[in-house]
Order: C-alpha cells, then structure tokens, then sequence
C-alpha cells in the first residue's frame, strides 16, 4: 500500500437553536462567504474541545495516558514548578531561580503575568524543569543570589546547556502531545516552535445565517403576589445551521513530531502506532464531540451527519467552494442536508474532472447518500484510517 501523504477529513454536523462560539460582543461569530454572511465555528474552539473534552478519546485524555500532556498557561513556572517546592525550600532563593525560569520561557514579558504569552508546555519540559529547579535550590543551598545565578546559566544559549529546542531535539515529545498535533508558537524563543501537523478550518454554514434573538426573564422564587414582575429581563442571540468544516493530517509531519525522525524518512522503520492512534481518536472527536457556549440552556449536541475521508499524495483542497453559493433550504426538492451533500459530489466531480481523480476516498454517512464513494460506520472508518498510517508504505516509484 502506498502511503497517503495527506488525510482530509470533511464533515457535515447540525445544530439547532444553540450558540456555539461567541464573539467579543456575546454574539455568534459570523464569515461573510460568497453570496452571504454564515455563522462560524472558529478552529480554536474545535481545537478546544477535540482536545479536552471528557471523552475517553479525547487528546488530552491520551497524552496524559502517555504521560505527554501539555498544559496552555501564562503562570506554569509558578504553579508547577516552583510551588511544589515551597515547603521545603527558603521563599528568597525560589523567587530567584523562578525570576530566570520566567524570563527564560515567557520572555522579556515575564514580570507582568497578563502580559506573557499562554505558552504549551509538555509534561516532558515541565518534569525536567522542575528536576532542575530542586537541583539549583539544593546545590544553592540559603543562598539566593548564587540560586539566580544558575538558573540563569541554566538557560544560557550556545554552550550545551538547556533550553526549550534542546529538549525537544533529546525528546520529539518533550512539548506534549498538543504541540506536536495544533503546533506551538514560541516568541521567547522562535528555535523551539512546532508546526501543526493537523490543519483546522474555521467551521460554517453551508446557507446563509440564521439567527435569533431569544427573549427571557428571570422569575424571583420569593417575591409573590400580583406585583411580583420578573427578577430580570434578558436576550442573547441563538442560531441554527447546517456547519460544513474541514480538517488536514500532515501525516509525514505527524509522525516526525511524534518520533523525532526526519520528515523525510517517516515511512522507514518507525513506530507509528501513536501517529494512528491519533487519527483514529481524531475521527471520533470530529464526529461526536460538539463544541458549545449555553450548554446549560440549549443541550448543543449532535453528531455528524456525513464524514468524509480522502486519502491522497496531492496538496489539500477544501471543499468549501461547493458552498459559495448558500445552499437555499427552500429551493426545489429534498432536504438542506440531501442538497447540501448533492453539492459537496458536485464539487468533487468537478475538482476530479479539471484535475484528475487521486484521492481514495471512504464515508461515513446517514440521511443522505454520497454516491459513488465507499460508505463504513464510523468506527470502521477511523480503524481504517488509522491502518493507513501505521501500515502504510511509501512509494520509491518515479
């Protein structure tokens, strides 16, 4: 079998009278697209919930099996590294050693916690980092000038010493298992960045917005009697939609984050099990796991209705452009979703017929048939995914 170079998964999911991501204002996040403006599901907040949701497949859930979790934070030196030394180790020489672990990570911004970046930091990084931050203390003993002086050698760039690319070039997995999958930005150090190896759109309706403006009041359980009147008087904005989105395995990339082979040599002898273990957790997240702001008061859950898989050597394409034009839930026969998935095969047949068919392409699907195309469950569909990254092989032809 021939490897894939690239997974692309596209995915069709209903969501009636919730609001799923909101804006600065409170207001659902909005995409003028084509011929109209669409409600929004940003890829941050997928990203979000495919990665800590409760779910036993969920990222975070797997990474912390493995011991490879990454946490996102502004205050990660201060609450995992040098709090749990505060019982033993005199207050001066932690302020020390956390002062140079600070700028060290977060950057010149380090003495205003508002003002430093949310950084990842794996599990990996952080273990070490706290090894070496009870080394320092124990080594500097009551001393916290020379506490300081070594976190700061500690960090020093060029002669050997450590510091965040250096760890992950002893550890591919040394950022966590996020960093490896969403990428990681790091301004303090650009040398220890990670680039995504799974690409997310911004998810968004396939027709044109519709929103509404849901009036309710609060009743006070205590105030009776004729002038009792309402506690309070409120709006917020729900819409409804059918959500086309879009997502990319890099899977080369993929399995060198995760193994710190070259990118070039993924398809060698290399252990691939994590690497489609991941694509086939990602399956099941993308399909089951809806992300949702007023989960209290709108219940937005709901599993998709079409999840397609292509599997190919060819540069991605999304297949947005089938919806430039809103899809009109009024217009001829059928349902939203039967004319939504008639112009999705549209859209592959055009793409096939001016470039040429060479993606394998698997479905799962419910409601509406996408014709032509190999239909699985779900879960044979993300086992069979997973297959073609760990089984796979790659073509020395040509």
């Amino acid at each position: 079998m021939t490897s894939p170079r690239f997974l692309q998964i596209h995915f069709l999911s209903s969501y009636p009278g919730a609001l799923l991501n909101r804006d600065d204002s409170g207001l659902a996040k909005r995409l003028p697209f084509g011929g109209g403006v669409r409600t929004r599901i940003s890829s941050q907040c997928l990203k979000r919930h495919w990665r800590m949701t409760g779910d036993a497949r969920g990222l975070h859930a797997l990474a912390r099996e493995k011991g490879i979790e990454a946490l996102r934070s502004k205050i990660a030196i201060e609450t995992e590294i040098i709090a749990p030394l505060r019982e033993t180790i005199d207050e001066p020489v932690l302020l020390a050693i956390q002062e140079a672990f600070l700028k060290a990570v977060y950057g010149d911004k380090s003495p205003d916690p508002k003002a430093r970046q949310a950084l990842l930091l794996g599990r990996p990084e952080l273990n070490y980092l706290a090894g070496e931050a009870k080394r320092i203390a124990a080594e500097a003993g009551a001393d916290s000038k020379a506490a300081g002086e070594m976190a700061v050698e500690l960090f020093r760039k060029g002669d050997g010493k450590a510091n965040l690319k250096q760890l992950r070039e002893q550890n591919a997995l040394a950022p966590g298992l996020e960093s490896a999958l969403f990428g990681r930005m790091v301004t303090s150090d650009v040398r220890a960045n990670t680039d995504a190896s799974i690409h997310v759109a911004h998810a968004f309706t396939v027709h044109a917005e519709q929103p509404e403006l849901d009036y309710f009041t609060v009743v006070d359980d205590l105030h009776q009697g004729e002038d009792a009147g309402a506690a309070g008087i409120f709006d917020t904005e729900l819409t409804s939609g059918l959500y086309y989105g879009y997502v990319v395995v890099d899977v080369p990339l993929l399995v060198s984050n995760l193994t710190g082979c070259a990118r070039g040599d993924w398809g060698g002898d290399v252990d691939r099990r994590l690497a489609a273990r991941v694509v086939e957790n990602l399956l099941h997240l993308i399909a089951t796991v809806s992300p949702g702001a007023k989960k209290g008061s709108t219940a937005p859950y709901a599993y998709a209705d079409l999840v397609l898989l292509e599997a190919g050597e060819r540069q991605p394409r999304t297949l947005a452009n089938a919806f430039r034009d809103p899809v009109d839930p009024d217009w001829g026969k059928g349902t939203l979703l039967e004319k939504t998935v008639a112009k999705m095969a549209g859209e592959l047949s055009g793409l096939d017929g001016m470039y040429g068919a060479g993606e394998r392409r698997l479905v799962a699907q419910r409601g509406a048939a996408l014709d032509n195309v190999e239909a699985l469950s779900l879960p044979d569909l993300a086992a069979r995914a997973a297959r073609m990254v760990e089984m796979a092989t790659v073509s020395t032809d040509g």
